[in-house]
């Protein structure tokens, strides 16, 4: 019978080295940064893409919840994933790099105490546009939501949260009102934007990009990472936040509840937390990081970037989008009719 713990232990380790099935927004990581993992513990990274927090959460419940061991939400929607029972507490004492966090980011409160997630980078939304078509910075979000300030092409993110909390911003309004009349206007500025002949659809970062630099696009609403990261300092392209203001975005790591292999994303998890590997990482990918051991290691030209880390008067006007509880259901409807309509 003593064979037994022996074989346990075998089996533990054999599903710890196996494979760790990663589902992570569209070109989140950098390549190095996963064979690195991958060489240092044997464990096989498959990667799965999706381009919106409502695009993982849809397979998450058609499945995934049983299939994919790590998945990177954003904020606004780890309550609604907790309240599915869709990820899983974490073993903290399986992350001692946790230490590396950020107290800011140590506590938040879509997450109080971090039991279900770990920041992975945070940072804004905004317009990323052509230079020779706006000869300086948009200053309003009226280039896109009001048809006569259009200048061309342009796009509106698919995430119901971000493109709604934009609108409202435009009005004047908090990213997170679920007031009737002020999400009604919010509609309809969308609608009457929707109408125009230079609408070019719903796109999600990486794609929007795409369209701005194929010139089929003047301006699209992305993430600042996608920006900085697609433009490479090309003086054609520009990222600017609206004078109106936006939506900050602190995207984590998770587990799945039903994850085939959690001992393998709790090392993931680790992995991503060490100082050096952050470092790389916010640098790869153009963006702010929680990880306080790793921002200390960044470029100083990366730290005055107002684009990646915003200053004090941008922060003004930024808001973290929140859960509503029983009041999302107005944002909900709300986008349901400005993609159908």
């Amino acid at each position: 019978m003593r064979i037994l713990p022996a074989l346990f232990a075998a089996l533990g380790l054999a599903m710890a080295q196996g494979t760790l099935q990663l589902y992570t927004w569209t070109d989140y990581i950098d390549p190095s940064i996963v064979r690195d993992f991958e060489k240092e513990t044997g464990i096989k990274v498959r990667i799965t893409y999706y381009e919106s927090n409502e695009e993982m959460q849809a397979k998450l419940q058609a499945g995934g919840v049983s299939q994919f061991d790590l998945v990177v939400p954003s904020d606004f929607i780890v309550p609604v994933l907790v309240s599915l029972n869709l990820l899983q507490p974490l073993d903290k004492g399986k992350i001692p790099n946790l230490k590396n966090l950020d107290p800011k980011f140590t506590n938040p409160p879509y997450d109080p105490g971090n039991r279900y997630t770990v920041g992975y980078l945070w940072g804004t939304v905004g317009l990323m546009y052509r230079t020779d078509i706006f000869k300086t910075p948009p200053a309003s979000w009226n280039v896109l939501l009001d048809p006569k300030a259009q200048k061309g092409p342009f796009t509106f993110m698919d995430s119901s949260r971000e493109m709604l909390g934009i609108a409202l911003r435009y009005l004047g309004h908090s990213v997170n009102s679920t007031n009737p009349a002020q999400v009604k206007m919010a509609i309809d500025a969308m609608l009457a934007a929707k109408r125009s002949r230079n609408f070019k659809g719903f796109q999600g970062g990486v794609s929007a990009t795409k369209l701005l630099l194929a010139n089929q696009a003047v301006a699209v609403v992305v993430y600042n990472q996608d920006a900085l990261r697609v433009a490479e300092g090309n003086p054609r392209y520009g990222f600017t936040i609206p004078k109106e203001g936006s939506t900050l975005f602190i995207d984590s790591m998770a587990i799945p509840a039903k994850a085939p292999n959690p001992e393998a994303a709790h090392r993931f998890i680790n992995f991503i937390l060490d100082a050096k590997i952050g470092a790389r990482l916010a640098e790869y990918q153009q963006s702010a990081t929680p990880n306080a051991a790793a921002k200390r290691l960044l470029k100083p030209e990366m730290l005055k970037n107002p684009a990646i880390w915003p200053t004090q008067a941008q922060m003004k006007s930024l808001e973290f989008i929140l859960d509503q509880g029983r009041n999302n259901r107005v944002l909900d409807e709300a986008w349901t009719q400005v993609k159908s309509r």
